[in-house]
């Protein structure tokens, strides 16, 4: 038996796959679970915070919101990567582009992550801005990319503290100044929680919305249309 967390509530062992993928939105999860797993087990609702076991092609994963910001996913990845023995989470989300040659649903790999956020700090005394994913794990999934004929870009990401920013110039500052060519909000955590738990975490996001163009696509949209997404993450594992 596993103690239960104060956040997952499952105290089965083995319930939770070594591999978990892991969005924003808990009806995310709960989509992915349904549309694309078979033998599907719920392992967690607490908080809403939905989380399921099923199997992909005969092999175990798990899908689990993570919430939106740093310190949700940082709660979320921590509990799963240190009491319930996962090995390897990847983060699929939703993301603005900074870019005007990046569209909407194009799909971004983080190469890495800049950050002004204090997460790290706080957490483990890193003071650095920029954290890394596991690079064996982008590597499996640029390859699959390949394979499955999915366009797909490696690139620096921004993960920010702030999703409503006072001053819209603050956004190009960051984008001209740090490489950054989309925003998101949880991939920094993640991956400092990875690095020091010795784990692997790797980040992979659809466009949504632009920051140049200001075009953007709607609450169900992001919900259901991210498919070729999914589809990469799961051929991965």
């Amino acid at each position: 038996m596993t103690i239960p967390t104060p956040h997952i509530e499952t105290s089965l062992q083995g319930i939770i796959a070594p591999t978990v993928i892991m969005p924003g939105d808990p009806l995310r999860a709960k989509f992915i679970a349904e549309t694309f797993l078979t033998e599907v087990t719920q392992f967690n609702s607490v908080r809403n915070m939905f989380g399921y076991t099923g199997k992909y092609n005969g092999k175990p994963v798990s899908v689990m919101g993570s919430g939106m910001g740093m310190p949700s996913i940082g709660i979320y990845s921590y509990e799963l990567y240190a009491f319930y023995n996962v090995e390897q989470i990847i983060r699929v989300g939703s993301a603005g582009s900074y870019d005007i040659n990046i569209k909407l649903y194009d799909i971004i790999l983080a190469k890495d992550s800049w950050s002004q956020s204090s997460y790290a700090k706080v957490q483990s005394g890193f003071t650095g801005e920029v954290l890394k994913p596991d690079a064996g794990l982008n590597k499996q999934i640029l390859e699959t990319a390949k394979k499955l004929g999915i366009p797909i870009q490696e690139a620096r990401v921004h993960s920010d503290d702030v999703f409503y920013r006072q001053r819209f110039e603050d956004h190009m500052d960051i984008h001209r100044t740090h490489g950054c060519v989309a925003v998101e909000m949880e991939a920094f955590a993640l991956f400092a929680n990875a690095n020091v738990l010795k784990k692997k975490a790797a980040c992979i996001l659809t466009i949504s919305d632009s920051m140049v163009t200001h075009e953007k696509t709607n609450a169900d949209e992001r919900q259901n249309g991210f498919s070729k997404m999914i589809k990469l993450t799961l051929e991965t594992i």
